[in-house]
């Protein structure tokens, strides 16, 4: 899908309704639906639901398939190495430039990475999955740093919510692949057979990257006279130099505790579902299609409420939404093995989720100087996924000792301190849309 010839219409032509249509319709919208698709495709499969079902398949404990989880770890730091995207091409791809090179590298690794996976039996042992898992999970960080890097640059900050939107659906059409479908091909095929057909999916968007276009480079020059030790300091120091110490440490914390109710509980899911009484298939079919459904309509409600409206007030929103949805699992919790109490909490889960990711990539995108775009976004997505995963790491002894009706009560319970951080930064960070001229 080439968009080379695509050009966004001036900044004034999406204002009202016709501009929120025509920011969906663009073809870097298309182009990032693709790319969406590519970063959402392994995360289940490496770093949340499918890996932790899988391991569960196989008669691991919870404890340890909690543990097992942190070795996906380099999604959350992702932000270490992001400097170097911001500032050179990948050596041997460099000729597509400098995001499309990154891209390409860490596509293939992500390739490369589940089907290895493909061929490993942690019924035998753990050693050579932990270590494909954190190959994997190292490729499709940079894919996702990448990714937003992209995004930020090919559009006008105007259409940002709308690319957010059609980032989320792609994304979401990743889960669906990556979770329900390889439940559905490791139900009736194995999980060999699920992990090598995820793999060749690959191809779809590894092609993307070949046909789209480079996005230009900001008109600043400061990234081409800084050093190599400069790309890591500079962006940190001109995040805080653009809101003070302050407000800036104040936001990175709002950040990282913004989705921590629904991030904690996302090891435990596919151990609960199990343990509930579903089979592979119910858990495919509910929670991984429609789920993602569901949640795709959150993602879109969100990209039409954060251009409608800003995203002060859909930040309060989402976040009530995501904590006060952890309490949904309480049905299943009470009505173990019955399919409705499952459809109507992975309904509440999944259209939360969706709505509240879009609110947050808007707000992050907002954040973000241009000239540093990879790292300032790594970082505040790493920060955003931090605390509930680290959380979420040891929430299987958590379990153990008490029950999943407590854990789903207190997961709820942890949006408190983000409601009082949003009630100090309310006046702060004013109404404006992302993408408004300033910074929040």
């Amino acid at each position: 899908m080439s968009t080379e010839s695509a050009s966004l219409p001036p900044p004034r032509s999406y204002k009202g309704w016709s501009g929120i249509r025509r920011a969906f319709g663009t073809p870097s919208a298309m182009t990032m639906l693709v790319f969406g698709f590519g970063s959402g495709l392994p995360f289940l499969l490496i770093a949340s639901m499918t890996l932790s079902t899988r391991l569960r398949d196989v008669g691991l404990d919870l404890g340890s398939i909690g543990l097992i989880s942190l070795a996906s770890f380099f999604y959350l730091l992702k932000f270490l190495w992001a400097p170097l995207i911001d500032r050179y091409p990948f050596p041997l791809t460099a000729f597509l430039g400098r995001r499309r090179s990154w891209l390409l590298a860490s596509q293939l690794l992500v390739g490369a990475s589940l089907a290895a996976l493909a061929l490993t039996r942690p019924d035998l042992g753990v050693g050579a999955l932990v270590a494909w898992v954190l190959v994997g999970s190292f490729a499709g960080a940079t894919q996702d740093s990448v990714v937003d890097a992209y995004r930020i640059e090919v559009a006008p900050a105007e259409a940002q919510a709308a690319l957010a939107a059609t980032y989320t659906l792609g994304y979401r059409f990743g889960l669906i692949v990556g979770g329900a479908g390889a439940l559905y091909i490791a139900d009736f095929q194995g999980w060999k057979p699920s992990y090598l057909w995820m793999a060749a999916l690959m191809l779809v968007p590894i092609a993307t990257t070949l046909l789209a276009r480079e996005p230009e480079a900001p008109e600043s020059t400061v990234v081409r006279r800084i050093d190599f030790l400069g790309a890591f300091w500079q962006p940190f120091s001109s995040y805080f130099r653009n809101n003070g110490v302050l407000l800036g440490l104040v936001l990175l914390l709002f950040v990282g505790l913004f989705k921590f109710p629904d991030q904690v509980i996302g090891v435990m899911a596919g151990p609960f579902y199990l343990d509930s009484g579903y089979s592979k298939s119910d858990i495919a079919t509910v929670s991984k299609l429609f789920g993602i459904w569901m949640g795709i309509a959150g993602a879109f409600a969100g990209g039409v409420a954060v251009a409608a409206f800003g995203f002060r007030r859909m930040l309060l929103v989402a976040a009530l939404g995501v904590a006060l949805s952890n309490l949904a699992f309480l049905l299943m919790a009470y009505n173990p093995g019955e399919i409705w109490a499952f459809y109507a909490a992975i309904s509440a889960d999944n259209l939360f989720q969706g709505f509240a990711g879009v609110i947050l990539i808007a707000f992050m995108s907002a954040l973000t100087d241009r000239n540093f775009t990879a790292t300032q976004f790594a970082l505040l997505v790493s920060l955003a996924n931090l605390p509930g995963k680290f959380a979420g790491g040891v929430s299987g002894y958590f379990v153990e000792a008490t029950s999943y009706t407590t854990f789903f009560t207190i997961s709820a319970a942890t949006v408190v301190p983000t409601l009082l951080l949003l009630a100090w930064l309310w006046r702060r960070i004013g109404d404006r849309a992302p993408g408004d001229k300033g910074h929040v």
